[in-house]
């Protein structure tokens, strides 16, 4: 396998080039120079949790909510079968009116008609619900823990608690998910020695994916005055968790995104995946976790047909298919 050399970030603090150099390689050893991409569709952003740093929270009162049709997501999911990618993320607030067995039979469909690797992220349910969309078929399934500090987290998310996610997580092991998890990083009120707790814990899971968030206040919520965490940090946390955990796939997010290709492409030296929210224009809109997030203008082919060329140029290769987890390779 050949190697690339690699540059660091400008604005990288030079105690963190040595881990950034590491990271860089770890990489390239495990993924080579391949990019896996998944396309989203954010099916609802109702949400029965009450966050304090999500804009989908239940006491937004001024975000306009939708949630669609079981046919509307299946076009989406034949949308994005016929782009290309192979796998679907299905994305969505905690919302009990979407009911478990309807995600199963749509899980089901997706997986007969289209052959897709499904992705689940769902939120926090109950083992019946994972045992069923895993019967269906899923394949995949993203529960963050946002935080590994346990008194932080019941405080950012009211009447929960941490125990409860890694009992979740758990059950998602057990039944045989590839399961992702992961941290926002930059969270106020958490401490570098919490964020480095958090990442020896996910270590500990052996997740399949890790996702690293920047946190971004939403003008809409208990955080929204907050500052926002710088993208420089968040490289620093996906080189440190490339390192932790190497052969984890682990996804530029959409947050980091948002401090445009210079820093996507500099994340993928670290990072692996992207997933494009390919969500219908007439309500993407609307899936306003944080400011800024699906606003652009552009139709699902055009989002898709734009990351090719980007990466291509970059040194980057496309592989097709699911590109599943490594311990699956």
């Amino acid at each position: 396998m050949t190697t690339v050399p690699v540059p660091c970030p400008p604005n990288l603090a030079p105690e963190n080039r040595k881990a950034w150099t590491e990271a860089c390689r770890l990489r390239q050893h495990i993924w080579g120079r391949a990019v896996f991409l998944r396309g989203i569709v954010e099916f609802s952003n109702h949400c029965r949790q009450n966050c304090l740093y999500c804009g989908l929270r239940r006491d937004n009162t001024s975000l306009v909510r939708y949630r669609m049709t079981p046919e509307a997501v299946f076009a989406g999911a034949t949308r994005i079968k016929q782009l290309g990618f192979g796998t679907i993320v299905l994305q969505a607030g905690e919302d009990p009116e979407f009911p478990a067995e309807t995600v199963a039979a749509l899980v089901r469909r997706i997986k007969a008609e289209l052959g897709l690797a499904v992705t689940l992220s769902l939120g926090e349910w109950d083992t019946r619900a994972y045992t069923l969309w895993r019967e269906a078929g899923a394949d995949r399934y993203l529960l963050k823990l946002e935080t590994a500090d346990a008194a932080l987290y019941a405080r950012l998310r009211p009447g929960k608690k941490l125990e409860e996610r890694l009992a979740a997580l758990g059950s998602l092991a057990a039944l045989d998910y590839e399961t992702g998890s992961g941290l926002i990083t930059g969270l106020p009120g958490e401490t570098e020695a919490a964020l480095r707790r958090g990442l020896d814990l996910l270590a500990s899971l052996q997740p399949d994916m890790v996702s690293l968030s920047p946190f971004t206040p939403h003008p809409a919520t208990p955080l929204g005055n907050q500052p926002t965490d710088s993208p420089e940090a968040n490289l620093r946390a996906l080189a440190l968790a490339r390192i932790a955990m190497p052969t984890a796939h682990i996804p530029v997010t959409s947050a980091l995104g948002l401090h445009g290709d210079t820093v996507r492409l500099a994340a993928l030296e670290v990072a692996d995946v992207l997933m494009p929210s390919l969500t219908p224009s007439e309500v993407r809109g609307a899936y306003a976790i944080y400011p800024g997030k699906n606003t652009d203008s552009q139709d699902p082919e055009q989002r898709a047909a734009a990351f090719a060329p980007l990466l291509l140029a970059a040194g980057f290769t496309l592989p097709p298919g699911p590109g599943g987890a490594w311990r699956k390779t």
